[in-house]
C-alpha cells in the first residue's frame, strides 16, 4: 500500500494494482491495529450504483508504505461496521448545513 494523500494503490488477488480512494482511517486500541476504509477511484457518487467500500487493517512501515491484511474476525468487522456508520452519519450533518 503507497500513500498519496487520500489514495492509495492496492494489490488484488490476480496482482492487478487498483486506485482507490481513502474513505478514511482509524485506529483500534481493543485489537491494536489500525484500519483503512478506501473504495476504488472511478466509482462515481452520482452514479445510481452504490459503492463497494472495502475495508482492511494495516501497519505503518519504516517508510511510507504499509502492509494491508484482511480483516479476520467478526468482532473487527462489527467495529468497522460501527465507525464506518458514524462517518456516514457526520458526513450527512454536515451536508445538511451547507
Amino acid at each position: 500500500m503507497t500513500h498519496d494523500e487520500k489514495q492509495i494503490t492496492v494489490i488484488d488477488e490476480e496482482g492487478n494494482e487498483q486506485l482507490c480512494e481513502v474513505l478514511f482511517t482509524f485506529d483500534s486500541d481493543q485489537f491494536k491495529k489500525s484500519y483503512v476504509l478506501y473504495y476504488p477511484v472511478g466509482a462515481d457518487e452520482d452514479d445510481e450504483e452504490e459503492i463497494e467500500i472495502h475495508a482492511s487493517s494495516f501497519e505503518q512501515g519504516e517508510t511510507e508504505e504499509g502492509d494491508l491484511s484482511p480483516i479476520e474476525t467478526e468482532e473487527e468487522w462489527d467495529l468497522i461496521e460501527e465507525m464506518l456508520n458514524t462517518f456516514l452519519d457526520e458526513e450527512e450533518e454536515e451536508e445538511g448545513e451547507e
